[in-house]
């Protein structure tokens, strides 16, 4: 078979399958790359229906980047056009963006938050008051107390689906039901409930049990404060279709799930989890990348709106 025979032109592909095909890459890799491949693949990028999910998945190294993940995050919301149903943050997340995210959003069901430190209680709650349609919600080595548990549960009753995940720490002497308590107390319609490395006890426990009469999924791994057995144990077989003990495997975590018992005991930010450099707080000129004059594609999408 002869070369010409072999190659094929991506342009001759039906609109609606380039664009399926360019929906399954990440928002960075559209804004970054694929948008700037020709104009054709430009517009449906500019298509409002291929940013209903926005997923920012990086490895965190954000020093050692040439553009600034905050304000692509703030260009793919705009582009959703309010049509956005499901978004990923991860290490750089801010009040303000999260703010932006949810005034422009109202529909918004999944939210995803990992190690974003500079999202605060107050600004998460001011952020759930508006997202009255979330359904999913994780929060994953994040510094986020009780109180903006609460009023998440408070102020998005059809949560089903709520990740909090934290490092796993085997000093048994911390001990905390305040998050358990809290979840319990404001989220019964819970059906899923993943409490990584949390610091409640059997307490807790049973209070989660009690609220959340619809859980199916609890995944418990390296809750040491928590000891199965007896009645607990029972009840917790009887009404989980799905339980993950806390020294079940770790093996399918998608997080470092190594234990770290040798960093300091102030746990307001977990052991393990390196420092990031996040990014400003300004976005009024989020159309304009800091440090891309050595990269030509940012030449064409700071100019295309």
């Amino acid at each position: 078979m002869s070369t010409a025979a072999e190659t094929h032109n991506w342009l001759e592909l039906p609109l609606d399958v380039t664009a399926s095909i360019l929906s399954r890459l990440g928002a960075i890799e559209i804004l970054n790359s694929a948008q700037n491949v020709c104009s054709q693949w430009r517009n449906i990028c500019k298509d409002p229906s291929m940013w209903r999910s926005i997923d920012m998945r990086n490895l965190g190294e954000l020093w050692d980047m040439d553009y600034d993940l905050k304000k692509m995050c703030l260009h793919a919301v705009d582009r959703s056009c309010g049509h956005l149903h499901d978004i990923n943050v991860e290490y750089f997340g801010t009040d303000e963006l999260l703010s932006y995210i949810s005034e422009r959003s109202l529909h918004l069901k999944c939210l995803r938050l990992v190690s974003c430190h500079d999202i605060s209680d107050e600004g998460l709650s001011a952020a759930a008051l508006k997202l009255p349609f979330l359904e999913e919600l994780e929060i994953s080595y994040c510094s986020i107390s009780k109180d903006a548990l609460e009023s998440i549960g408070r102020s998005c009753p059809l949560l089903n689906t709520f990740k909090f995940n934290l490092q796993g720490c085997r000093r048994f002497h911390l001990e905390s039901n305040d998050e358990a308590l809290a979840i319990a107390q404001t989220m019964p319609e819970l059906r899923r409930l993943q409490l990584f490395g949390n610091k409640l006890t059997n307490e807790g426990l049973l209070a989660i049990l009690n609220g959340c009469p619809h859980l199916e999924y609890l995944d418990l791994r390296q809750c040491f404060n928590v000891s199965l057995g007896g009645n607990l144990e029972k009840r917790c077989v009887e009404r989980i279709q799905n339980l993950r003990r806390p020294y079940d495997s770790t093996h399918d975590y998608e997080f470092d799930a190594e234990i770290h018992d040798t960093g300091s005991s102030d746990e307001d930010y977990p052991s393990g989890i390196s420092d990031i450099e996040l990014m400003s707080d300004d976005y009024d000129d989020y159309f304009e990348f800091s440090d891309a004059s050595d990269l030509s594609d940012y030449d064409e999408y700071v100019n295309f709106d």
